[in-house]
């Protein structure tokens, strides 16, 4: 089933829609550390930001790659994409927090901080999704990179128009996270000692703790704002 040409579809379309959404963000940055800068830096800056927002995702994924391969790591991982997944519905603050830069060096600085957090995100879901296949990892990365350096803009102004759209990327960011912490080695060993349910389930249960937990907090704010 896994090794069928229609699973393998299945994880392409995964892969492409999570980088959709972890993606626009690095572009977001870029634009707005850029935003103040003269017409023929800004330029510059933006070439330069997204470079460094694509450098940073093959550094990643080279180094994340290998780690997964070890005991605890995939468990750390799948807990980090659950809070990814809790974060891309709660989080409202439209990167107030990243302030536009008045020289060259300085914007591209401030974009390779804000990135290396978010280009981390993207890897992790890539590599969830991707269960070690190359083509996979591949693709997803090369896909990013027209999404970092175009933004996405027409596409994130429908995700804008339908924020549902949001809800369902987090929600299968929970189920790739729920498959990623029963392939660790040392949660899949306690799992066969203790009758190993089918992976599914754990899937299933990462994206009803996302949407549960996301949908509690984004209620719990509205009714302080009210």
């Amino acid at each position: 089933m896994t090794d069928s040409p229609a699973y393998f579809l299945f994880q392409l379309l995964q892969i492409s829609w999570l980088d959709l959404l972890l993606s626009g963000d690095n572009a977001v940055v870029i634009a707005m550390a850029c935003r103040d800068l003269p017409e023929r830096q800004k330029k510059i800056g933006v070439a330069l930001g997204a470079a460094a927002a694509v450098a940073l995702r093959v550094l990643f994924t080279v180094i994340v790659d290998q780690l997964l391969k070890f005991p605890y790591i995939k468990l750390i991982g799948g807990i980090l994409l659950l809070g990814i997944a809790v974060k891309l519905v709660t989080d409202e603050s439209e990167h107030a927090e990243v302030k536009s830069q008045p020289n060259l060096w300085g914007a591209v600085t401030t974009i390779v901080i804000a990135d290396g957090v978010m280009s981390l995100d993207n890897v992790l879901a890539i590599l969830g999704v991707a269960h070690g296949d190359m083509r996979l990892i591949i693709f997803g990365l090369l896909l990013s990179i027209p999404l970092v350096v175009f933004g996405a803009g027409a596409l994130m102004r429908v995700i804008d128009r339908f924020p549902i759209l949001i809800w369902a990327g987090a929600a299968l960011l929970g189920w790739v996270a729920g498959e990623m912490i029963v392939a660790d080695p040392v949660v899949a060993d306690w799992l066969d000692r203790h009758g190993d349910p089918p992976d599914i389930l754990a899937a299933i249960a990462g994206m009803i703790v996302v949407l549960a937990i996301g949908g509690a907090l984004t209620l719990l704010a509205k009714r302080r704002k009210a």
